[in-house]
């Protein structure tokens, strides 16, 4: 018999102005015991429950001794109004695996405790990207998953020799729970898995061999994306090491041939190695026409192409797959790497336009990045024949090893490169190494020596739906938003709290920004545009 399961209410910890839950009395810090008398488990279970036109919801509130039945009357469909505290209500399933490469293992101690949950819950690969093995999954899951067609889900495959890859993560179960990829893909559920490559365990003869699993047994997932081991100097593996220069070749030249294997069998290269393997081999990026439309761009595979296309002004550079149901879900709250980058109540930086190498005035801009970011932005910088621009490569000593990617760059490196630089400078920051503000270490940019001003990679998109509460029309267009406001005032006025936060706009006209701005994240024109009442944001 199995046990009970244990169920936290969502509490709710935001209202919208006007919503039906506004409307309804419902209020931040209520908690959900029940939605049309079933207790959600999670917040796609939640999504659907609150889907209905008439809910009575079941409320504690704090203060109160008895719950509370307030009462939602909404056109079907309309969205409830509230965010939840969490993505799941009964526990996250977290991981049983004891990987050898696991980052989280090498983490030094005393960081806060979130960064040490590890999981392996498949509705948060749905709701977040978050990649699972599947060692946990259960034929329930695999029901639930279909009828409800929880889709794209990402795997971590890792090898597909069953021995192998229960080696690798240390789990008997690892050698089985990949027939559960099989019936997924069986029922058409998208999957997009990913190989951590380890030197001298699953590269060379065992990587052949899995790309051939690959093709062989499950030639229906989306891409696999080959991602280097990173090993930071905490790690207590002593098997797993960084790539040679000759290995992470070599693993260009696997992931090169086979993609023309599959090109041949399936129609589509299938198969790509991370940036960071060309990084380290020395070697150019392969052409962006050869990502087929970056789909796995979150994850590192050909995110510095995508960056230099949307750098040359390519409006319909793609940004990869994200997972849909988080983007749209009314109530899901962003965790994880998803979650907010900036602190409450900021936004990205406001630079303004400069013509030329300070000669207005302006101080001269430093862009801080880490090492491998320094070498894809270099050319990018160059190009623009700006004496006024720097890069500013942060090493990471806190985490040592072979990391060097700007999302775990932390405030002490920060700091101490900055203690360095002069004052007076603009020293431009990207966002991904923030998450609500603070950086991995716990230090936020009010710790740092100099002010920084943060490039927020996510502003328009967070903006357009705040944007979207006040236009009388919002259409999802592309991977962006357009917005339609009764009064040209209106889109004049958004146009330009958009400009102000660094979003990126494109009119009508699909009139875009330049090179220098667009990098910069900053708007073209000096002033707001009229586009005929609408926006549309990209």
């Amino acid at each position: 018999m199995s046990a009970p399961r244990v169920t936290t209410a969502p509490k709710v910890v935001a209202v919208t102005e006007s919503s039906p839950a506004a409307l309804s009395g419902l209020r931040s810090g209520d908690e959900l015991l029940s939605l049309n008398g079933r207790s959600p488990r999670d917040v796609i279970e939640y999504s659907l429950l609150v889907d209905e036109p008439e809910l009575d919801l079941v409320v504690r509130r704090r203060g109160l001794s008895e719950p509370l039945v307030v009462a939602v009357r909404k056109e079907p469909g309309e969205p409830l109004g509230i965010e939840v505290s969490s993505a799941v209500f009964d526990r996250v399933r977290t991981c049983d695996n004891h990987c050898e490469f696991c980052f989280i293992h090498q983490l030094p101690k005393g960081m806060r405790r979130s960064l040490s949950m590890k999981d392996d819950d498949y509705r948060l690969s749905f709701l977040y990207g978050n990649f699972t093995t599947l060692t946990r999954f259960t034929e329930m899951d695999l029901e639930r998953v279909l009828t409800e067609r929880l889709s794209p889900l990402f795997v971590s495959i890792h090898a597909t020799d069953p021995d192998v890859r229960a080696g690798l993560l240390r789990n008997r179960r690892g050698a089985t729970s990949l027939r559960w990829l099989g019936a997924l893909l069986d029922a058409d559920i998208e999957v997009h898995g990913q190989i951590v490559v380890c030197p001298g365990r699953n590269d060379g003869a065992v990587l052949e061999d899995t790309l051939a699993g690959v093709l062989d047994r499950y030639p229906g997932l989306a891409t696999v994306a080959c991602v280097p081991l990173g090993v930071s100097t905490f790690s207590h593996e002593d098997a797993m090491r960084p790539h040679s220069v000759a290995e992470a070749a070599a693993v260009c030249d696997l992931v090169e041939r086979w993609q023309q294997v599959f090109l041949e069998s399936v129609g589509r290269r299938m198969v790509f190695a991370a940036d960071e393997y060309y990084l380290m081999a020395e070697r150019p990026f392969p052409p962006a026409a050869t990502y087929e439309g970056f789909p796995q761009h979150e994850n590192g595979l050909g995110m510095a192409r995508a960056f230099e296309a949307a750098f040359g002004g390519d409006e319909h550079a793609a940004l990869g797959v994200r997972p849909g149901f988080f983007a749209a879900v009314d109530g899901a709250p962003a965790a994880g790497y998803r979650a907010p980058r900036l602190a409450p109540g900021t936004a990205g930086c406001d630079v303004p336009q400069t013509d030329s190498g300070g000669t207005d005035g302006t101080p001269p801009i430093a862009i801080l990045t880490g090492e491998y970011g320094a070498r894809v932005l270099a050319p990018l910088v160059d190009s623009l024949g700006r004496d006024d621009i720097r890069l500013v490569p942060v090493v990471n000593h806190f985490f040592g090893g072979n990391i060097g990617v700007s999302g775990l760059l932390t405030g002490t490196d920060l700091t101490a490169v900055l203690a360095g630089e002069p004052e007076g400078h603009r020293y431009l920051l990207p966002d991904s190494c923030l998450s609500e503000g603070r950086f991995l270490d716990d230090l936020t940019t009010a710790d740092l020596p100099r002010a920084v001003e943060v490039v927020a990679e996510n502003v328009g998109e967070e903006l357009g739906k705040q944007l979207a509460q006040k236009a009388s029309r919002a259409i999802p267009k592309g991977d962006g938003l357009a917005l339609t406001f009764l009064e040209e005032a209106q889109a004049d006025a958004a146009v330009a709290e958009l400009f102000k936060a660094g979003a990126r706009v494109v009119e009508i006209t699909r009139h875009r920004e330049t090179l220098e701005d667009l990098f910069m994240r900053v708007a073209a024109e000096s002033g707001p545009a009229s586009v005929g009442g609408q926006v549309q944001i990209a």
